[in-house]
This record gives C-alpha cells, structure tokens and sequence, in this order.
C-alpha cells in the first residue's frame, strides 16, 4: 500500500513519534485522521500537515474511552470514505519502583498502552476487514524485548503489544483476510518529549538513555511497513538491533548491562526531581507543546553512538560464540 493517497489514523500524534510520522505522512500525500488528548498541540500539527498540501482532520480522542475510538475510525470514514492505515501510538509512562508507583497511576499505564492500543485495533480491523485491505501498524518499544528497572508499568505494555500483534495476524490468516496487515515497530531510545511528560517517583531526573535517535527515523520504519508489510522491525540504528539479538541469547549478561545504564545515564543520582503523575491524567500541553524533539540529542552523540555500537558488536560476538558454543554439545 502507498502512503500517497492513503486514508491514515495515527493516535499521539501532537509530538514524539506521531507528530513526525503525521508530518512525513502528510510530505507523502496521504490524507490524515490526528488523534490524542490536548487540543491545541493537536490542531497545530494537523495545521502543518495541510501547509504540506496534505488534508488533515484533527480529532480530540481519549484512547482509553472505547466510544471515543470508535468515534474517531467513523470520522475517517465520514471524512474521506475508508479507513486504509491505522497507527496505534498513544502511550504513557511512569517512572519508579513498583512499590513506590501509586496503583492508580501504574493502572492507567496499562490501561493506555494496552486498553488503548486494542481499542484502536478493533475499530481499525472492523473496517479494514470489510473493505479486505488495510494495515494495522503497533508502535511498541525494544523495551517490550529488554524490560528495565524502574520502568514496570512501560515494559509490560510493550511486550503485550508485541503479542497483540502476534494473535492478530494469526487470527486474520485463519479467517482468510491476506489484504490485511498488522506490523510492529519496535523504537529504540528516541529523542521526544516522552522523559519530560511521564510520571516520576523515582526522585531523580528522568533522561534519554543513550544512543539516542530521531523520531524521524521512526517515522521512516513506519512508512516502511506501511507500504511493504513486514511482521516486526526495529527503528533504531545497529546498537537497537544487536542488543535485541543479544538479550535472546545472553539475557542475564544484557539485563544487568542495561540496568546499571539505566541507574546511571537514565536516572542519575546526582539529578533530583520531585515527585510528579505527569502526564498520565492530564495532556502535557504545557511541556514541549506541540514538540517532535525532546531536546536528548547533545554534542557527543555520535560519539556515544559510536560507543554503544562498538560495544553491542563486541556483545553480540561474545553471544553468538556462546550459542555455538552451546549447540555443539
């Protein structure tokens, strides 16, 4: 399926990863459904999309609110006359140790980026089936492969994505519907708004944890299983897809690296921050309103990038030595 002329929803799409992906969709062609919770940051990117000669609906939707989902895959309809690709984005954080995260704000994690997430598939595939053609694209997370520390709540929701993903395309094969598609995006760490606007209980500055890359980049994996269907890719450079490979086979060696970056580059000591829900109730309108960026990208990244990516190398060798190691026995 080309993107030109293409009927898209995309959920969260006032900043991060949506608003780039609702840009570049827009530069493409397409004609555009924008979904998330704040109104202003909403009707400022469906403004941009237009300046680039795209049509473009802006439409408030709390995703957790089912008849608010529905609503909006109708108005992609009644706008535009059918409903071609579905970007399932919207999601929240929070930071801190289980026990510290409050129940309700470590409920509302799941219930957006899970509950969210299958409220838009199902209003999505509802239609995409009838009309027999359609793709249903999951942004999840290389956290759903490598959950971390102090990010509980997030780790679960994106593994469960990846196994929404899963059961949906079986049961779409088994009911005969090929012109049907539902991929997955894993992200890796991406330069958004994302740090600034989850919750933090942790008591210390919540950071991007290096190597960082653009939500641009995302974007391009998006458009990419948007027009040649791929069941699961990972938008990131080769650190994101070494580490992927490496956790599989050498997952205590990658749990303990990735926890001790976490406690030391994620969540540094040093970097007090008072306790805060966030945005988890609330649209972070006034934190980097309307923003693609997250201002995470600083003078040494790529030397950083270089780092990580000699060390993800080195690891994956050393894992792919043990592998055959162990299959010789």
């Amino acid at each position: 399926m080309r993107v030109k002329n293409s009927v898209i929803v995309i959920t969260g799409a006032s900043s991060g990863i949506g608003r780039a992906t609702a840009l570049r969709c827009a530069s493409r062609g397409a004609s555009l459904v924008l979904a998330s919770r704040g109104t202003k940051a909403l009707e400022s990117v469906a403004r941009e999309c237009r300046k680039r000669g795209a049509k473009a609906v802006a439409v408030a939707t709390d995703v957790t609110d089912p008849a608010a989902v529905e609503n909006l895959a109708a108005r992609a309809v009644a706008e535009f006359g059918r409903l071609d690709v579905w970007v399932n984005n919207a999601a929240v954080g929070a930071f801190g140790r289980l026990l510290d995260v409050p129940p309700a704000d470590f409920q509302r994690v799941l219930d957006v980026n899970i509950s969210g997430y299958v409220n838009g598939a199902r209003a999505a595939l509802a239609r995409q089936a009838a009309q027999g053609s359609g793709v249903l694209v999951n942004v999840a997370s290389v956290v759903g492969e490598t959950p971390l520390p102090y990010s509980a709540a997030y780790s679960i929701t994106k593994a469960a994505v990846r196994s929404l993903s899963v059961s949906l395309r079986s049961e779409l094969a088994l009911e005969g519907l090929s012109g049907v598609d539902v991929c997955t995006v894993l992200p890796a760490t991406i330069d958004t708004p994302f740090y600034q606007h989850a919750a933090n209980y942790t008591g210390r500055r919540a950071r991007a944890l290096p190597p960082v890359y653009t939500p641009e980049r995302v974007a391009r994996a998006i458009i990419k299983v948007i027009e040649h269907p791929r069941r699961e890719i990972v938008a990131g450079g080769p650190v994101a897809r070494l580490l992927v490979l490496q956790h599989r086979v050498t997952p205590k060696l990658v749990e303990g690296s990735v926890a001790r970056q976490v406690d030391k580059k994620q969540l540094p000591r040093r970097k007090s921050a008072a306790v805060t829900p966030g945005n988890l109730h609330r649209s972070s309108e006034s934190i980097r309103k309307g923003s693609v960026s997250g201002g995470w990208h600083g003078r040494r990244g790529t030397a950083r990038r270089r780092f990580f990516t000699a060390a993800a190398v080195a690891g994956a060798v050393m894992a792919a030595g043990r592998l055959r190691g162990r299959q010789a026995y």
